[in-house]
């Protein structure tokens, strides 16, 4: 698995190795191995999975200390445009984001260190999306930032998204009072 760096640090790609021919295709999704031998230590303790219409756009979420979550995501059918927003206080990247296209074509991976908000937005019918956490959910420390926050600039590829009436209701970056802090590696 190749990982790829991103213009903020913390956020990674990874690019598996995909063995396919004329029966299908076979590829290792993870390994807790290859994660720390980049200096990644993460704990996943959860897979979810969800289903979403073309033009779906959900997030972008978070969960406060102390029941926050890294992810690791990826699409198995169909197409989003993933976004990860640095929420951590003194971080030099603090408000930044890095989106990138994640599809069952090109088999990429995002992983969402804690600290960052998270969204993604459905580019074609039926897509399926699914993830590890390295922490369980824990409703009441749930939280979002508005999508089409004016200071974050987010080019969703989306003018019109389906939203949930929660999703609709979240505040924006300037209203919000980060409970994350950077830590310098």
């Amino acid at each position: 698995m190749r990982l790829i760096e991103t213009d903020i640090p913390d956020l990674v790609i990874f690019e598996p190795k995909v063995f396919q021919d004329e029966r299908g295709f076979f590829l290792e999704t993870y390994n807790k191995e290859v994660l720390t031998s980049y200096g990644l230590q993460y704990d996943f303790i959860q897979d979810n999975h969800a289903k979403s219409a073309s033009n779906v756009l959900r997030g972008l979420h978070f969960q406060r200390p102390p029941a926050d979550q890294a992810k690791l995501v990826r699409v198995t059918r169909g197409a989003v445009y993933d976004v990860a927003v640095d929420l951590r206080k003194g971080s030099p990247t603090y408000g930044k984001w890095v989106g990138v296209t994640l599809s069952a074509e090109n088999f990429l991976q995002f992983l969402v260190p804690r600290g960052f908000a998270h969204g993604y937005v459905t580019l074609e019918p039926d897509t399926e999306f699914q993830y590890k956490v390295d922490n369980y959910y824990a409703p009441k420390l749930d939280g979002g930032i508005i999508w089409n926050d004016p200071d974050l600039a987010i080019d969703w590829p989306a003018d019109d998204p389906v939203l949930s009436a929660k999703d609709r209701e979240l505040p924006t970056l300037a209203e919000f009072d980060s409970p994350f802090e950077y830590v310098k590696a």
